[in-house]
């Protein structure tokens, strides 16, 4: 439950694919992106492209879905444990909002000035999660039913309609690798 990236200096709203998109091509902030054996796990708003695996659109997705009926399909097997794999995910930010709520209703301070209060709530959660210390707030977020609020993101439209800054090879290479992962999840099934 650690926190990679930060990109904060936004003003207003702005869609999470678009700030990763300048995050990617930005210079002076250099992302990290994965070798290319490796992939960061992302919601169906972004594209589903070389170092990002996005679930499967238009197929069952959250937990609480799965609770009613087990996932059926390679595409419901794979987007379950995506889903579960996420859930980390949102119990990160769980803490750090729970631990410095300015997060959630910033003051009217400078610009800057809130810029920098957002960074510094990252790399304290940081600290205090590397520095193994006993913390209240990250063993209650560490259990995996730990109800979270409605982080859901819209699954609609054609399947992977969302359209990204990498090319088309890029694309199917991503397509097909979560395929194979999704049979492979199907053959392994309990």
């Amino acid at each position: 439950m650690i926190f990679t990236f930060v990109v904060a200096g936004w003003e207003g709203t702005a869609h999470d694919a678009r700030i990763l998109s300048e995050a990617l091509t930005d210079p002076h902030a250099p992302f990290p992106i994965p070798p290319p054996d490796k992939y960061y796990l992302c919601d169906a708003a972004y594209a589903n492209t070389r170092g990002f695996m996005a679930p499967y659109r238009n197929i069952r997705y959250w937990l609480g879905d799965f609770r009613r009926r087990r996932a059926l399909t390679n595409k419901e097997k794979f987007n379950h444990a995506h889903a579960k794999l996420r859930n980390v995910i949102e119990r990160a930010y769980g803490v750090l909002k729970a631990r410095f709520p300015i997060l959630k209703r910033m003051a009217p301070f400078p610009f800057v000035t809130q810029r920098n209060i957002t960074i510094a709530c990252f790399a304290l959660h940081n600290f205090i999660r590397k520095e193994g210390f006993s913390d209240e707030l990250f063993a209650q977020y560490e259990q995996p039913d730990m109800p979270l609020g409605n982080n859901r993101v819209r699954n609609g439209g054609y399947e992977d309609e969302v359209e990204g800054d990498g090319s088309a090879a890029d694309w199917e290479y991503m397509v097909n690798l979560r395929d194979e992962i999704a049979e492979q999840l199907m053959q392994n099934r309990e």
